[in-house]
């Protein structure tokens, strides 16, 4: 224990760690969520001297859209959805360009797109919840069920897997509750998912000299003679490298999760994630939706680290512990997209190569013919890869340190 808190203590001294802790806590909490609650995502939009062509009002304009969607929301329904848009097209007629902003008419513009693709007039130059007939728009969940199962046939996605998508698409419950959406997709789908690709720069950066720093800093003899002996250390420092990616992982979660409290309170926390993403076929609400992104973040992270332990005691110099760390992440993300979709697919198993907003999406892995939903993998693969590493890691350190 006490070499444990010996080397917590060293790694927290370091100035390059402090700093990266704190622009990983500027990016993230600051900029990633502050500034984009009060500016960047939410602020109106009529002021267009300021940078980014918002104003700095965003908690003003989130607190109106909340008390404009209690009016309006409740069970999403034919009629329902038929009101939205006639209200929107009343206030588009009348000009009232500032309540037009709580209406939430990006999200259900999406909806109409979705499901009533028919009724788009390509000439017109408005969106569609500004022209479409609202009396034509009906059979909400039949025409969503009929886009989920087109949307998997056009994916290739037949037979036992479309038949495995459709039952987990079956419990998901109907009707729909219906608040203000646009935040929640904010924060599922840019704020939380993004955490786990910035953690994974500044926890190279901190981490990648754990056990090459010894080399650098010409301390291998010295950890030879000690009376702890090499193996101890070791583990002293693997244990050191978990912690520290648990506590930065926690100081942004408490950052996180505050200013989100703080800027849109809980509301809307019972709402499906079909209200952000239609075709969406998982059976969860946006609080369950945030609980498995940030798990996804924290698991990752987690693998993650023991990948750059690995790294850090296999090679002697702190550079290339680090170019190889960061390439371990951000290659994949750089080459994906030129590869077969199956190997993309194996690619995001990765620690933090992933998305936690895959849970939005319809992916699967066929693994030795059974059917298995990828958020299953993304969030289980990773932390598996990273407790594989530990063992090795002291295997690669010894042979290190015998040479």
């Amino acid at each position: 224990m006490e070499l444990f808190l010996l080397e917590h203590k060293k790694l927290w001294r370091k100035k390059s760690v402090k700093i990266s802790v704190l622009l990983c806590l500027v990016y993230t909490v600051i900029f990633g969520s502050i500034l984009s609650f009060q500016w960047f995502s939410f602020g109106s939009s009529d002021d267009y001297t300021s940078a980014f062509g918002n104003n700095f009002d965003g908690y003003e304009v989130i607190r109106r859209s909340q008390e404009y969607s209690l009016m309006v929301g409740g069970k999403l329904t034919d009629e329902s959805l038929q009101q939205l848009v006639r209200d929107y097209q009343s206030m588009d007629a009348a000009g009232l360009e500032d309540d037009l902003e709580k209406t939430d008419w990006t999200t259900i513009n999406s909806w109409l797109g979705t499901l009533y693709p028919e009724l788009s007039d390509t000439g017109n130059p408005r969106t569609m919840i500004s022209y479409v007939d609202p009396n034509k728009l009906t059979d909400f969940y039949e025409r969503r069920r009929s886009a989920v199962e087109d949307f998997l046939e056009n994916s290739g996605q037949v037979g036992n897997e479309k038949e495995y998508l459709m039952q987990m698409n079956q419990n998901v419950s109907e009707p729909f509750h219906y608040e203000w959406v646009k935040g929640w997709s904010e924060v599922l789908g840019s704020m939380v998912p993004d955490l786990g690709v910035v953690m994974a720069l500044f926890l190279a950066i901190a981490l990648s000299s754990l056990f090459a720093g010894e080399w650098y800093n010409n301390t291998t003899s010295l950890v030879l003679t000690t009376q702890n002996g090499w193996k101890k250390v070791a583990y002293a420092k693997i244990f050191t490298g978990i912690a520290f990616t648990i506590e930065l992982f926690f100081i942004l979660l408490i950052g996180n999760v505050t200013s989100q409290v703080f800027f849109m309170g809980t509301a809307g926390w019972d709402m499906p994630i079909q209200t952000i993403k239609l075709i969406a076929i998982a059976p969860m609400n946006m609080f369950q939706a945030e609980i498995y992104e940030y798990a996804f973040a924290f698991f990752g992270a987690i693998g993650f680290c023991g990948v750059v332990m690995l790294i850090s005691s296999a090679v002697k110099s702190n550079v290339l512990a680090l170019l190889f760390s960061l390439a371990i992440v951000y290659g994949p993300m750089m080459i994906s997209e030129y590869l077969p979709y199956g190997v993309q697919k194996a690619l995001d198993l990765i620690p933090l190569v992933g998305s936690g907003a895959d849970i939005f999406r319809t992916n699967t892995f066929n693994l030795f013919g059974k059917i298995i939903w990828s958020p299953y993998l993304l969030i289980t693969v990773p932390i598996l890869i990273g407790i594989i590493c530990i063992p090795l890691t002291v295997m690669r350190w010894s042979r290190r340190m015998k040479v």
